[in-house]
């Protein structure tokens, strides 16, 4: 089965201890010191495979480990350093922490590589802590512990339209019939277990990538089938196509069919229904009432709140080229832009490091501004983009976490008040 979700622990190397030891030679009674430094522990690297298009190897692997350091020798004798390891991934695979479900890193567009887990820093040997007043130092620095972390790796296809549609309306039989894509066709319900990507190549046009989503069932956004297996693969896509059984041949009405889908799109993400959307009105083929016509129907419904609508058969090819163009053109008039990508939220070296940097908080009166300042702050800033709805939030929850609010309110601050921080500053409001 198609495997678009799993659990994995990783853990980077220990850096190698230094070691302690003095000259012993014939000739020199008393050698100095000569312990060697430690090896780095190795690091854990993601990297994209444009070979691989499920998750299915970390099903039978889950556990991930760098080499670590070797220990220093004598004679200056520096430790190994511990392999490295890279883990590859299909492109679209979104890389959380499991605890907290927070973005790590998203590996698509130029993301191709990334440092999850640095190895720990080789411990310098004593040779390094010889002075004039301490030459026979028995002291050495112990490397760096590993860094470890669970993980939850979720795969989201990359496309510029997405196909929704409940069971068996035929979205599969139309990818067949527009691309090279060759999805196992047949008839009955949740045929479709993959999510299926194809190319769509058109005479003097660019083209387009479309992803045929596994048939939606009501309660999809709770969880209810597989759900949340299909609804994640449609939250990358730019415009949304959906594929209704204009015949109603399994007695489902098209136009409370369009609603249903909406609303699980919504209730999962409510981005999602706020997309640009076109209406595939299939099976036409079928429709013997030429006096209640459904297509009719449904323009009537949805193109007042401007959805098209584009009556076609997937199997006869009748409307297929017009509605290939019309998706065409509206990807062409909407803003050029990269597939969306999942900003980073969680920042590793950030949360294994950062309680151990101090801090500070104190009033200018000067300036009458208040200012928190030390390494703690500054790498917290760097790496947060505070533009961002997410990075401003991780910002403000820091700012709680680590007690610089309580800090302000014991000095006094008051709303309105400025708060600076390294060239930046900030109204404070409670």
């Amino acid at each position: 089965m198609f495997a678009d979700h799993a659990k994995i622990y990783v853990k980077s190397g220990k850096g190698g201890d230094g070691h302690v030891s003095f000259r012993r030679e014939k000739y020199v009674p008393n050698g100095g010191p000569d312990g060697g430094d430690g090896g780095n522990g190795g690091s854990v690297y993601f990297e994209v495979d444009e070979g691989l298009n499920t998750l299915t190897d970390f099903r039978h692997i889950r556990k991930y480990c760098a080499k670590n350091g070797e220990e220093g020798g004598k004679k200056n004798c520096a430790g190994r350093n511990g392999e490295d390891i890279t883990i590859k991934v299909p492109e679209g695979t979104v890389i959380r922490e499991a605890q907290s479900g927070k973005v790590i890193t998203d590996m698509s567009g130029d993301n191709r590589r990334f440092l999850l887990l640095k190895g720990g820093r080789g411990g310098s040997g004593n040779q390094h802590y010889a002075t004039s007043t301490m030459q026979a130092p028995k002291y050495a620095q112990p490397g760096q512990p590993a860094k470890e972390l669970e993980l939850l790796l979720e795969l989201k296809v990359i496309a510029d339209v997405g196909l929704v549609g409940f069971p068996n309306v035929g979205k599969s039989t139309f990818l067949s019939r527009v691309t090279n894509a060759r999805p196992k066709i047949a008839n009955y319900h949740f045929t479709t277990l993959n999510p299926n990507l194809g190319v769509v190549d058109l005479e003097d046009a660019k083209g387009f990538v479309i992803a045929d989503i596994p048939g939606l069932i009501e309660g999809a956004s709770e969880g209810v089938g597989l759900g949340h297996e299909f609804l994640r693969h449609i939250e990358r896509t730019r415009l949304i196509v959906h594929i209704v059984d204009a015949a109603s041949t399994e007695g489902r009405d098209p136009v409370a069919d369009i609603y249903a889908i909406n609303k699980e799109l919504s209730a999962y993400d409510h981005t999602l229904a706020e997309r640009p959307q076109i209406i595939a009105a299939n099976k036409i083929d079928m429709i013997y009432e030429k006096d209640d016509d459904p297509v009719e129907k449904l323009k009537a419904e949805f193109e007042p709140q401007g959805i098209p609508v584009y009556a076609i058969s997937a199997i006869s090819g009748k409307g297929v080229r017009e509605l290939l163009y019309a998706v065409n053109n509206r990807l062409g008039e909407m803003e050029e832009s990269k597939p969306l990508t999942f900003e980073q939220e969680f920042f590793p070296e950030f949360h294994f490091d950062i309680d151990k940097e101090p801090f500070t908080v104190v009033y200018d009166e000067e300036a009458d501004e208040y200012v928190v300042e030390g390494p703690r702050i500054e790498k917290m800033l760097s790496y947060t983009n505070l533009e961002s709805e997410k990075g401003f939030k991780f910002f403000q929850d820091f700012m709680r976490k680590q007690g610089v609010l309580e800090q302000l309110e014991a000095l006094g601050i008051e709303e309105g008040s400025t708060v600076r921080m390294y060239g930046l500053s900030f109204d404070y409001y409670k």
